[in-house]
Order: C-alpha cells, then sequence, then structure tokens
C-alpha cells in the first residue's frame, strides 16, 4: 500500500476516533443536564433501604444492557451494597426464585420494550418488589412499570449506522457508577472495608495493612542504643534487613543505623564508637494499621529503605522496600 494511502487511512481512521469520543462525551453532557434529582435521591434511598433490610439489588438488562448490568452489579457488590445480576432469559426458567420480597430490580433497557424482561416485570408487580428503570424512554412498557425511571439521553448513538449501542451504553454505565458512588458515599464505605472484599490481586496487595507484611520478633534488627559497634554490625549481618534500630530504657525507638550509614561514616575507631554516637535520631516510622501504599510512599518521598513500626513509641516490627515490592505493592 502506498505511503499517502496509509496516511490517508490514519486520518480517517483518527477522524472516526475523535467523532466517536465527542458522541459520547456530547451524550454524557446531555446526561448531566438531564438528571433528575429527585429521581436519583428516591433512587439511592430505595437501594440503600432495602440492603439495611437484607435485601439485595438485582440488576438485569438483555444485550448489551446486560452486560452493563452486570458491571453495575459488580461495582455495587464490591463496595459494600449486596447486589447479582439475573439475565432475563434464565429468569423466565426458574431464576425468579433468586429474586426475594426484601431485594429490589433495576431493570435497563435503552428502548424500555426488551420482551425479555416482561416476565421478571410481572413478578415484581405480583410480589410488590420495587423496581427502578432505566430507559431513554419513561413512556415506554419499563418506564410504566418502574417505581422510579432514572432517564438515559435519547440523542442517538456514536455508531454512524445509529444502531449499535454504544453512547446508550455509556451514558448506561456511568448512570451505574452514579448510583454505585451514592451509596459509597452514604454508607461511609472505607479503604478498609474495600480491602475486605479486594484480597486478591494488585488492589489486594496495595490495600494490605504494614501489619501483614512487617518481620516481627526475632527478625527485627533491634539493640539498646549504647550498644557498641561489633555488636550493631553483627545484628545487621544476621537479621539482613540492611538496618538496625535502637531503643532505650524503656524500650523506645530512638533511632536507626542503615548500611548506608555505616559506609558513609566508616573510618578505623568505628569500632570504639557506640551506637547512640552514630545513629539517625528520631527516624521515620509507621503505625501497623497503616496500608502499604502509605510505606510505600513514604519510603518513596524520604528515600529510604526501611521504616520501624511503632505502637506506643515502641517497635513492634519493621519493613523493608523489597517486602513491598515483592507483594505487588507499586
Amino acid at each position: 500500500m502506498p505511503t499517502f494511502a496509509k496516511q490517508s487511512q490514519k486520518e480517517s481512521d483518527r477522524l472516526s476516533a475523535i467523532n466517536t469520543i465527542d458522541s459520547e462525551i456530547d451524550t454524557l453532557n446531555q446526561l448531566k443536564i438531564s438528571l433528575n434529582s429527585d429521581c436519583l435521591t428516591q433512587a439511592l434511598d430505595l437501594m440503600q433501604n432495602a440492603t439495611k433490610n437484607s435485601g439485595r439489588i438485582i440488576i438485569t438488562g438483555m444485550g448489551k444492557s446486560g452486560h452493563i448490568g452486570r458491571k453495575i452489579a459488580a461495582s455495587l457488590a464490591s463496595t459494600g451494597s449486596p447486589s447479582f445480576f439475573v439475565h432475563p432469559a434464565e429468569a423466565s426458567h426458574g431464576d425468579l426464585g433468586m429474586i426475594t420480597e426484601n431485594d429490589i430490580v433495576v431493570a435497563i433497557s435503552n428502548s424500555g420494550e426488551s420482551k425479555e424482561l416482561i416476565d421478571i416485570l410481572n413478578y415484581c408487580k405480583r410480589f410488590g418488589i420495587t423496581i427502578i428503570s432505566i430507559t431513554k424512554n419513561p413512556e415506554s412498557s419499563l418506564g410504566k412499570a418502574g417505581n422510579v425511571v432514572l432517564t438515559l439521553p435519547n440523542n442517538g448513538e456514536a455508531c454512524p449506522l445509529g444502531l449499535a449501542p454504544t453512547s446508550s451504553t455509556t451514558a448506561t454505565l456511568v448512570l451505574g457508577d452514579i448510583l454505585t458512588v451514592g451509596l459509597i458515599e452514604r454508607n461511609g464505605f472505607s479503604k478498609e472495608d474495600f480491602n475486605d472484599r479486594h484480597p486478591g490481586g494488585k488492589l489486594g496487595s496495595i490495600l494490605k495493612r504494614v501489619s501483614d507484611l512487617m518481620h516481627t520478633g526475632a527478625e527485627m534488627p533491634i539493640l539498646e542504643e549504647h550498644s557498641n559497634m561489633q555488636a550493631v554490625l553483627l545484628e545487621m549481618t544476621s537479621k539482613r534487613l540492611g538496618c538496625v534500630g535502637f531503643i532505650n530504657q524503656l524500650g523506645e525507638l530512638t533511632g536507626i543505623l542503615t548500611d548506608g550509614d555505616l559506609r558513609r561514616c566508616l573510618s578505623a575507631n568505628i569500632l570504639n564508637s557506640k551506637a547512640i554516637d552514630l545513629m539517625t535520631k528520631n527516624p521515620k516510622t509507621i503505625s501497623p494499621d497503616a496500608m502499604t501504599a502509605e510505606a510505600l510512599k513514604l519510603m518513596h518521598d524520604k528515600k529510604i529503605t526501611n521504616l520501624f513500626v511503632i505502637e506506643n513509641k515502641k517497635p513492634v516490627g519493621v519493613i523493608h522496600i523489597h517486602d513491598l515490592l515483592n507483594n505487588g505493592v507499586a
């Protein structure tokens, strides 16, 4: 293919990408303008009350709406609001039994006329289960069935044919994020709560506490602050963490000496010195309850590789930067 043809195709692809982005941004701006705060607050009230009363948030939708619905359900469940996705077709073949009277159903359909949702809507009406409808057409079957309707923008799709769900699914995804963030804020969901639900992967590593990775007990390089340098060298060598911490008579941490410090003050008279003469006093420390990400940031900002872990001024552990990096905290 000639060079000019390749350049022409690249420019065409770039313009298509920009048009798609602009179209979806326009849809989100329309969502921002048209969002009904009364309906939003009512929807959040219903979802919050359901989960506080042992109910779950059931998300349902067909096709692309279903794919977005699965993501919304996963986001809600991972942030403290029990939720799962029910496929409309499977619901008609027994999965309706998964929905209880304490639950609330969030049904998604861009047109509001998905025939596959009929059985779920009828079931909810029969048993008095609250429905939150997400659709671009409040006058549709789904819109009329909902106790609350959250309306999507009706300004077309990014698809050049105007057919493939593109802008509409983006708006639905963002509306799901709005509901998720709203419940996070209402429920006071914390980093610690998030950590409990994300023990695996990189998130789990970042959200671990310092106490999960620190060296304790006999692994801690600790000496009394008046120890001689021969004892310091032996302690640093045997514990292999590149540092030694020093305590006073009350057991409180008063200083630290690293292998880098030793190299900088190396002299023929070093063995005649005491730890208290060479140590860095009032070193940086961290709490055992701190997140490992906080420990990494502190080490990075202060250009250090070790932190002693302190409770009531006394060392309960030590953490090395390699402990963090080897566990995926980066």
